[in-house]
């Protein structure tokens, strides 16, 4: 298959070098020094069980210099889907699919929007990756876990072909017969995670250990829960105890909203807290915590400096 990928940060790279590894054509989209150390010395990837590297691979900042493809992994910025969209249209063919692999729950109806309908698959992952440096990017958890459907209904052979993609590239790849569950579910968990690691600038492990900021953390898991089942999504009536679970069992992160917020980068709050606090007035659930988390980090929106 022709592969491009729409964001070559950590997520994107590490599939993209995955899936070319094993064989697939592989475009990468990329900017600046990161672009031009993958043109130069090709893409290492500092793997869990052993680094390899891609070279030469074919990267661009200018989806428009190729051919169209027949899948497109979006991995951008939530803030950027828009505008990445408008970019990726020339390469889209009449059986061209793009999978969405970001945060949130938007993304799918963002892209269709601009694309039009028939060409997007939901779709999530749990993988940490990072760019160490430009040209290389570091898988930082065991997971390769890659899951994705149709926006509505079953999964469809075309899906099913695809994972088998993923599969032979040695990728933990799942089909889904419920994208808006499967979405919503992570969302639970890492909306509720970003914005209170990012409003109290600290990582998961505060969130567990003290009392009182478990307890609002718990608040926001039911605000983004109860926003969900409000909106029609079937989520697991245990899911707010499922992301506890997590909290408890596993070694505290930062989420990525808290990194770049650190780093004074542009924020994705507006589709992760800000989305909870939106879509919680459309479906007129109240969300007093995800308002006040959203109504902190708006001043550091746009990148501020702390």
């Amino acid at each position: 298959m022709r592969f491009a990928i729409m964001g070559a940060g950590g997520v994107g790279g590490y599939y993209g070098a995955c899936l070319a590894r094993a064989g697939e054509d592989v475009a990468f989209i990329a900017r600046g020094a990161h672009l031009a150390a993958m043109r130069e010395k090709g893409l290492l990837i500092h793997d869990r069980d052993g680094d390899f590297t891609i070279a030469p691979v074919t990267a661009t900042g200018d989806p428009s210099t190729l051919d169209p493809v027949d899948v497109i992994l979006m991995c951008v910025k939530l803030y950027d889907t828009e505008s990445s969209a408008e970019l990726i249209r020339p390469l889209i063919g009449p059986e061209t699919v793009v999978v969405t692999l970001q945060n949130g729950v938007e993304a799918p109806e963002i892209v269709a929007g601009v694309i039009g309908p028939g060409h997007t698959l939901g779709g999530a992952t749990y993988i940490s990756a990072t760019i160490t440096e430009p040209g290389a990017i570091r898988r930082n958890n065991d997971l390769t876990h890659i899951e994705f459907g149709e926006p509505e209904g079953p999964a469809s052979p075309r899906v099913h072909a695809l994972i088998e993609v993923f599969k032979a590239a040695g990728l933990d790849a799942r089909p889904v017969d419920d994208t808006a569950a499967l979405l919503w579910s992570k969302f639970v968990l890492l909306g509720a995670n970003s914005g209170m690691t990012s409003l109290i600038r600290q990582s998961t492990g505060v969130l567990r250990d003290d009392p009182v900021i478990r307890e609002a953390h718990t608040a926001a898991l039911a605000e983004v829960a109860a926003v969900g089942r409000a909106l029609g999504v079937a989520l697991a009536d245990d899911i707010e105890q499922r992301c506890l679970d997590w909290l408890d069992q596993n070694a505290p992160i930062k989420p990525s909203l808290l990194v770049d917020l650190e780093a004074g980068k542009r924020l994705e709050v507006g589709w992760l807290s800000g989305a909870v606090h939106r879509l919680g007035k459309k479906a007129s659930v109240p969300t007093p915590t995800h308002t006040a988390i959203y109504a902190a980090l708006r001043p550091f929106e746009e990148g501020a400096k702390r």
